[in-house]
């Protein structure tokens, strides 16, 4: 039986199911069994136009067999209703194309849907055998003869003349005696089964200010925020702890928008009207965060102004203090850091004399606090001191219905700083809410820069996007040639190395190869080598 794989998008499922099958087996990265993948999932995939999505939304760990005999009917009683003025009334009021055959795949009827889908006119093809549409470049191939063929239902995937790639579902009908009498073909236009699923989409969710999304919510002059339904409760929790000066602890992956539910807090808190500041403890070397916190008196240490320094806690009085990568900051620092938690207190470096501030603490991390307290690299009652309101902030990857907005915010914002009228396609959009965003929101918007500088056309489509976010088939090569399988194999697993780390440097050890062989074989494999220091990050 053909195996498929859980990462597989359900249009290269499409593309690669087995002509005759109700089923195939669906496996995961490590080649264990999940379930299976049934032609009538895959159909109603099709119904959802979540071409995009990967088919593990869709596997069953029973595959019930298809009754075709509930397609079985006798022949005349098919031929009345065929040859009805109300059959031809149904079929042209559908949406979709139809297309019917007879069992030997003679074109007998065309709807208005299918025409208009297609371009192909209902008097070139009347009469004539699918064979011939093939040999004339009208279709690429047959799903009518297939289905005829294996008398089973078929879904594939269908090039027209006209360029455009539509789904075709075939149905046979059988006579009592189990012989094809008649096939009837649902078409579906992909591109615009796309279209329509962006439009509803968009019309779920748009980008608009936060006082519009939470009620009772006020003013609060930051960007527009996008808010989803993962992300309100966050929201209405922040609305409520803004007005307590309670110590938050915000924890979620690198680039998922704690800076921005920091600053949120702090423009719905009393302290306003006063200074917010942001310190980022990872990016400062570990012998000088003790005197940018606290300050230093004159002559302190080598090096030192003559005059000494204020601290951020000193500027800051007042204010909303947002330590940033908390994790990272040295053991012997934590204690200061935990006198100031406590009691407001803290001293210079070079001073005996004890400074008095009022300072909101909010602190964000990427790491597993809790797990670091158990490794002993972080302080047990600094951690219980600042987790007093802890937020979980979910990564992109699990707030898809937000992606489109934040696209399209970020392309408006960028579209403005570089005078263009950059646009993005609906393919484009749905293939990116279905990417995993390892850099989340701030690839994201990283992303939308690059587009939007180094595209031609105003129409951003699939083609622009970075090798390793577009489209790829299936990981497993179906090649016979064992060369073109290794190559097949070598290219899939650098460009999902690339879409991991996101630099030749990284990827290169991942694979555990050198970055100049990784480059090269990118080179091979007509991957664009990408600048490193336009990476994300």
């Amino acid at each position: 039986m053909t195996k498929f794989y859980s990462d597989m998008t359900v249009e290269e499922a499409i593309s690669s199911f087995p002509v005759g099958s109700n089923e195939v087996e669906v496996m995961d990265d490590s080649e264990e069994f999940i379930g299976f993948l049934t032609i009538e999932a895959l159909s109603a995939a099709v119904q959802q136009s979540d071409l995009t999505k990967p088919i593990s939304h869709f596997i069953t760990v029973n595959a019930p067999l298809q009754n075709i005999q509930n397609y079985s009917i006798p022949y005349e009683q098919f031929q009345a209703f065929f040859e009805s003025d109300l059959c031809r009334v149904v079929f042209n009021a559908l949406y979709d194309g139809v297309y019917i055959t007879d069992g030997e795949g003679t074109t007998l009827f065309i709807n208005q849907a299918y025409q208009r889908i297609t371009g192909i006119r209902e008097e070139e093809i009347i009469g004539k055998p699918m064979s011939y549409l093939i040999e004339q470049g009208m279709i690429s191939v047959s799903a009518s003869l297939d289905s005829i063929r294996t008398k089973n239902q078929v879904t594939l995937t269908q090039r027209i003349r006209n360029g455009r790639k539509i789904i075709v579902s075939a149905t046979p009908i059988l006579s009592p005696q189990n012989q094809v009498i008649f096939v009837i073909n649902s078409v579906r236009d992909i591109t615009e089964l796309i279209r329509m699923k962006y439009t509803i989409d968009s019309q779920k969710l748009s980008f608009q200010p936060i006082s519009q999304l939470l009620p009772g919510s006020e003013q609060v002059n930051l960007q527009e925020i996008i808010i989803g339904p993962t992300t309100t409760p966050l929201f209405k929790l922040a609305d409520k702890v803004a007005k307590t000066d309670a110590k938050i602890l915000l924890q979620g992956e690198t680039g998922v928008g704690k800076s921005l539910i920091a600053k949120y807090i702090h423009a719905k808190s009393s302290r306003k009207d006063k200074i917010f500041l942001e310190l980022n403890c990872g990016a400062i070397p570990a012998n000088l965060v003790e005197s940018e916190l606290f300050g230093y008196e004159p002559g302190a240490f080598t090096g030192s102004l003559k005059n000494g320094k204020m601290g951020i806690f000193e500027k800051v009085n007042g204010g909303t203090l947002f330590l940033d990568e908390i994790g990272d900051l040295p053991l012997e620092l934590q204690v200061k850091l935990l006198k100031v938690v406590e009691e407001n207190k803290f001293m210079r470096v070079g001073s005996t004399e004890m400074k008095e501030v009022d300072v909101r603490l909010i602190t964000a991390t990427h790491r597993d606090l809790a797990s670091l307290v158990q490794e002993g690299s972080f302080r047990e009652d600094l951690y219980y001191r600042l987790n007093i309101v802890s937020f979980e902030v979910p990564p992109l990857r699990q707030r898809k219905e937000e992606t489109i907005p934040l696209l399209e915010m970020y392309l408006k914002k960028f579209n403005e700083k570089y005078n263009e009228q950059k646009r993005m396609t609906p393919e484009c959009y749905e293939w990116l809410t279905n990417y995993s965003w390892p850099g989340n929101i701030r690839e994201l918007a990283s992303l939308a820069e690059r587009l939007v500088v180094t595209t031609y056309d105003d129409t951003i489509d699939l083609a622009n996007l970075p090798s390793f976010i577009q489209p790829v088939l299936s990981k497993k090569p179906t090649s016979h040639s064992l060369k073109e399988a290794v190559s097949n194999l070598e290219r899939t697993l650098i460009l999902e190395a690339m879409k991991k780390y996101g630099t030749t440097r990284a990827a290169a050890i991942s694979l555990d190869i050198s970055q100049s062989a990784l480059v090269q074989k990118m080179k091979k494999f007509h991957i664009r080598v990408e600048n490193e220091s336009n990476q994300f990050f």
